[in-house]
């Protein structure tokens, strides 16, 4: 499962990233659903900020809505204990079967790297590449 943070599920507004495109060209091999598209996971924790954000105005607001639109429409909602979003990624990210990690968060790629899972992120422009621990 590829689990996504927040900023992960705003890509497509505020970095002009087609996500779901750029994860389908740069993992092979990960757990695909009966229909074929990978199994991507959010925790609940991410979906609630999304919402809280897209409550407000401007572009922030649009990311956060896309975001959640996305979150709801292609991911699977994850539960846990987390009272917050990263640490609620950090939760996920050791207890369910997770293979990669998508977050632009610097302080958070780096506790997942140290834990050994797979981080991708935003490189050059709009694109996105993937850091192995």
């Amino acid at each position: 499962m590829i689990l996504l943070d927040a900023n992960a599920l705003m890509m497509p507004v505020e970095c002009d990233v087609r996500v779901f495109e750029e994860l389908d060209r740069l993992v092979e091999g990960v757990e695909r659903g009966d229909d074929g598209p990978l199994a991507l996971g959010v925790p609940r924790a991410v979906v609630a900020e999304l919402e809280r954000l897209a409550e407000g105005a401007g572009e922030e607001a649009t990311a956060a809505s896309v975001g959640l639109d996305l979150a709801r429409g292609r991911c699977r909602v994850l539960d846990h204990e987390a009272d917050h979003g990263d640490a609620a990624v950090r939760e996920c990210a050791r207890r369910e079967s997770v293979t990669h990690a998508v977050t632009n968060d610097a302080a958070l790629k780096r506790e997942l790297l140290a834990r050994g899972v797979p981080v991708i992120s935003l490189r050059a422009g709009n694109k996105l590449a993937v850091t192995q621990p």
